[in-house]
C-alpha cells in the first residue's frame, strides 16, 4: 500500500484577476532587469547589490506601494521583495523602472520556498510582514503565513540583532503573533515582553487609514533576533 502524500499547506491562493497590458508587458520586459528568477540555490547578495549597504526583505507586497515608498526614502537600504500574484509585481516593475530605482529587486515566488532555498543565512537586517492575509475564518487559521516553521526561517535569515516587523489589522491575528514571537526561540520583543511597536518607518497604507477613520485597529510588532545560531 504506497504511503499517501500530504501537500503542503499554502498560505495563500492564487486569485490574480486580469492583469493590465503594462503590468504583463512590465513581467515579460523588466523581470530580467529587476527579478530575481532562480530559486534553487543560494543567491550572492554581493553581486546582486554592489554595495554594502543594510538590506531588508518585505514578504507579500501586495501592488507593491509600501515597498516602493521605502527604497524611495532609503536609498542607502537595499531591498527584496517577494510576492506570488503576477498583477502585484507586473506593477511594482512598472513603477521601479519609471522611478529608476536601482535599491529593490523582485522575487514573484513563494516566500516559504525563496527563503528555504534562495536566501543565505544571517545575511538580512530586517523582514517585513505587513498585513499577512488573516484566514480569519477559525478553521482556516492553520494557514496563516506566521507559524513557528516560519518564524525559524526567518531567524535564519536575519543577521544577529536583525529584525523582524510585522503589522496586521486583525486583533485575533495580533494576538497569535505575539504569542508565538513570544516563545519563539531565538528571537525577543524590541520593545519589551508583551508590548506592540509603534509604526515606525512602515508606510502607512490608504486602506489602513480608511480603517482607522472607520475605527479599525493596527497592532505593530517588532522582534529582535538575540543568537547568532
Amino acid at each position: 500500500m504506497s504511503t499517501p502524500i500530504h501537500k503542503p499547506i499554502r498560505s495563500f491562493v492564487k486569485r490574480e484577476g486580469r492583469m493590465t497590458k503594462s503590468q504583463i508587458r512590465a513581467l515579460e520586459e523588466l523581470m530580467p532587469l529587476y527579478g530575481i528568477q532562480s530559486f534553487d540555490h543560494k543567491i550572492d547578495l554581493d553581486t546582486l547589490f554592489p554595495r554594502k549597504a543594510p538590506r531588508y526583505i518585505e514578504i507579500g507586497f501586495g501592488m507593491g506601494a509600501s515597498l516602493l515608498q521605502m527604497a524611495q526614502s532609503h536609498t542607502d537600504r537595499d531591498y527584496i521583495g517577494i510576492e506570488v500574484h503576477r498583477p502585484g509585481v507586473g506593477s511594482i516593475l512598472h513603477s521601479l523602472h519609471n522611478l529608476e530605482l536601482t535599491n529593490l529587486k523582485v522575487i514573484n515566488h513563494d516566500a516559504v520556498e525563496v527563503l528555504k532555498q534562495t536566501i543565505p543565512g544571517s545575511s538580512i537586517d530586517g523582514v517585513y510582514l505587513f498585513f499577512p492575509d488573516p484566514w480569519h475564518k477559525r478553521k482556516h487559521n492553520k494557514r496563516r503565513i506566521l507559524q513557528p516553521e516560519f518564524v525559524q526561517l526567518i531567524r535564519h535569515i536575519l543577521k544577529p540583532d536583525g529584525l523582524f516587523h510585522m503589522a496586521t489589522d486583525w486583533e485575533d491575528y495580533a494576538r497569535q503573533m505575539m504569542s508565538l514571537m513570544s516563545d519563539a526561540s531565538g528571537f525577543e520583543n524590541s520593545i519589551k515582553p508583551g508590548k506592540y511597536a509603534s509604526r515606525g518607518d512602515r508606510p502607512e497604507t490608504k486602506y489602513e487609514r480608511r480603517g482607522q477613520r472607520l475605527g479599525h485597529g493596527v497592532w505593530d510588532l517588532v522582534f529582535r533576533k538575540i543568537d547568532s545560531e
